[in-house]
């Protein structure tokens, strides 16, 4: 054979390892580099849509009467390729909204249904969602009508409350507006185990002693939604799993009453899967051979469809009635004993004990046949754990203030995770104020801002000072959830007014000269807090040389105490602040992975990182006044002298204690600055040096000054929903 020969017979054409295969990562093989993924998350050339297409604005032209009437007839149109059960989809479109919803987390605000997340690894290949590939598919029709007026995330969330709907729950109506996303969220952390439902003691487990989970996980276990319900580890005792729950559900933003009335509405309709052998399903979506389409968990050896699909591994339904809202969960759960079986594939369940025939749901296919219903362990927590038995009590002896509660605390959750009520769309969305959409009044846009900035610069208020308020105010926000941000000004409200990080004796004293100011120009104290910051940005940037007008937008109003639910808030705590260079303690995960975190929450690019960090130090905005990072002569300056001298190789940098450096001159060995891991972070880590090094050249003092400006201005407007509403 020659060599000619051999090139296109004996060798692939393909070059492996890059953009068509796995290959070694860049942090497999450098596994302490700082992975800056996490920023770049969703970039444009991921969305097939155009630059102009705006989704919010679209999906106010959608028929929702005529999507209303088609969701109602899917619900009963069973296709033969996956038949309903009992001829209503119902069930399996409350657990695609709910399995969709649950993953939201109030640590981070991470997760939910806000996204359409869920169509993608890794949670759409976790073994608790188990089949609901096949609900996606069943909407596939709905979504190819209505096409972009409709976004995965909203059809995803609409179908679970359209089901209850049709199974006669009065909801609390539906919002419209979430965005779908393109591209997997793989730098959420979901956890550090490394098998799927791995018991609590194996390596990487989320659980530390007694039983903590750790920050900001909510699921007891990787590729679970919440917890276990064979059990805690698969080992029944509802005593425990009750532990689990209230854990869990806590994490989610619910308490006692609402985790009650959403385990109990739940399972009030539908049915668990298990009447089968689990071992002959195939593999999940993202591990399945191409032939299938997308579709996992294909059972190809048995029917594997109607009365004999597996999915949980529990089989059986809750209820007498599991296509109608009713209180026959309660019912049930309260009127009967309950003992320990195995399902047919195998999975811990309870089961009624003496229970009427009458009372036991027909099969899903021959109503001629009757089975026993079933409990998992966490329905059992609804009986046994004395606060929940409480709760379960009153619910069952008044049907209405259950279905009220749950219709509540099931809007809730599907939702949480959209923000404040300014970004409802359409006319089903409730006009009623709810304390955990964070609501602010409007604000005042009839004021003279000029006159106001006027006052701000005369106050006496230093540099520092100024902008250090307005960035404290700003910082909490969270694109994850919509949750923080000025606008508001809950800062001058508990908690926030007494957090350590935003040196309340220093907050207190500014607060009082801003609060005056507003009060006497008829401007909201959220809307003078973002003026003093860019006052003070522009008097730094014209003792630099550079003349510019920070952009402002008006409007922020100022929410009272009645509006702030204070406990909800309490996760929004900064308890680390690259930007101002203070951690609150020693943290396991570094310094500068910390400041990624924040830095992906508050939606900036690695890019505004890298000039907002820059222009913080030199606007002498450190924590405490340290002068950590302040690579400068001319504190209170807005230049790019952080740049120039953190990329000038006259310098050395040695590590003098814990988090702490010495920058030292090389010929006089003279130590010129302090800094910390996340100021040399930008000098050593490759991508964040090349930007730097923009900021660091002759000609790019301006551009310095006028991206710094851009940064800030998005931080200050990153809540103004009200900005960006067509």
């Amino acid at each position: 054979m020659n060599d000619k020969q051999k090139s296109s017979t004996g060798k692939c054409p393909v070059m492996h390892g890059g953009a068509t295969e796995a290959a070694t990562t860049n942090m497999e093989w450098w596994p302490k580099a700082l992975n800056l993924d996490i920023l770049h998350q969703h970039d444009n050339k991921t969305n097939p849509m155009a630059a102009d297409f705006n989704y919010r604005e679209a999906v106010k032209s959608l028929d929702i009467a005529a999507l209303n009437k088609d969701m109602h007839a899917l619900m009963t149109d069973s296709q033969d390729w996956w038949p309903a059960d009992w001829g209503h989809y119902g069930g399996l479109m409350i657990r695609l909204s709910w399995h969709a919803a649950g993953t939201y987390r109030i640590a981070d605000g991470r997760g939910g249904a806000a996204t359409g997340n869920q169509r993608f690894t890794p949670i759409n290949s976790w073994p608790d969602n188990v089949n609901l590939d096949k609900a996606r598919r069943l909407l596939w029709p709905i979504k190819k009508k209505y096409g972009n007026k409709l976004s995965w995330a909203d059809l995803i969330t609409y179908a679970g409350t359209i089901a209850y709907e049709s199974m006669g729950l009065k909801t609390q109506g539906f919002a419209f507006g979430r965005e779908d996303i393109w591209h997997p969220e793989k730098d959420t952390y979901w956890g550090a185990e490394k098998e799927w439902l791995a018991p609590s003691g194996s390596e990487g487990s989320r659980y530390s002693g007694e039983r903590d989970l750790e920050n900001p996980l909510a699921s007891v276990m990787m590729g679970l939604i919440y917890v276990n319900p064979e059990g805690v580890d698969g080992n029944p005792d509802p005593l425990k799993t009750a532990q689990d729950i209230r854990v869990t559900f806590e994490r989610m933003a619910m308490n006692d009453e609402e985790t009650v009335a959403l385990t109990a509405g739940g399972h009030t309709v539908g049915k668990c899967h298990g009447n089968g052998d689990a071992s002959v399903l195939g593999k999940e979506p993202a591990a399945g051979e191409i032939e299938e389409q997308g579709l996992g968990w294909n059972n190809k050896s048995k029917r594997g469809i109607g009365r004999d699909t597996v999915s949980s591994g529990i089989e059986g339904a809750w209820t007498t009635n599991p296509t109608q809202w009713d209180n026959g969960y309660f019912s049930m759960l309260l009127n009967y004993d309950w003992e320990l079986k195995k399902s047919p594939a195998g999975a811990w369940q309870w089961e009624p004990i003496n229970i009427k025939e009458e009372h036991k749901p027909v099969d899903v296919e021959d109503a001629s046949i009757r089975h026993n219903p079933i409990m998992t362990d966490a329905d059992m927590a609804m009986k046994m754990d004395p606060a929940y038995r409480k709760i379960s009590e009153r619910f069952h002896n008044d049907q209405q203030y259950f279905s009220e509660v749950f219709a509540r605390a099931w809007f809730k959750l599907t939702h949480r995770d959209m923000g404040p009520k300014t970004r409802y769309i359409g006319s089903d969305a409730p006009q009623e104020d709810f304390i955990w959409q964070d609501p602010v009044p409007q604000g005042n846009t009839g004021y003279d801002i000029e006159s106001v900035k006027a006052r701000i610069a005369t106050s006496g208020l230093s540099v520092s000072e100024l902008v250090c308020t307005a960035w404290d105010s700003a910082r909490t926000f969270r694109n994850s959830d919509k949750r923080g941000g000025a606008n508001g000004a809950r800062i001058r409200l508990a908690p926030q007014k007494d957090w350590q990080g935003n040196e309340p004796s220093r907050l207190s004293k500014v607060l009082a000269i801003l609060e005056n100011i507003a009060a006497e120009s008829g401007a909201s104290v959220a809307d003078v807090i973002v003026l003093a910051g860019n006052v003070g940005i522009e008097q730094a940037a014209k003792i630099g040389g550079v003349e510019v007008t920070v952009p402002f937008s008006s409007g922020r109003g100022d929410a009272t105490t009645e509006m702030t639910d204070c406990d909800s808030f309490d996760v929004l705590e900064p308890l680390h602040d690259a930007y101002r260079n203070w951690l609150k303690h020693d943290y396991s995960v570094s310094a500068e992975e910390l400041m990624l975190d924040r830095t992906q929450l508050m939606g900036l690019t690695a890019n505004e990182m890298t000039v907002l960090i820059g222009g913080m130090r030199m606007l002498d905005t450190n924590y405490g006044g340290t002068k950590h990072g302040v690579f400068t002569e001319r504190e209170g300056v807005l230049s790019n002298d952080y740049f120039i001298n953190l990329t000038d190789m006259n310098y050395t940098w040695q590590p003098v204690a814990n988090n702490l450096y010495e920058i030292r001159d090389r010929s006089s060995n003279e130590v010129k600055w302090t800094a910390t891991r996340v100021d040399l972070i930008f000098g050593s880590n490759s991508i964040l040096r090349a930007y730097s090094e923009v900021y660091a050249q002759d000609d790019n003092k301006e551009k310095f000054v006028h991206d710094f400006v851009a940064a800030w201005t998005k931080v200050m407007n990153a809540d103004r929903f009200d900005l960006d509403l067509i």
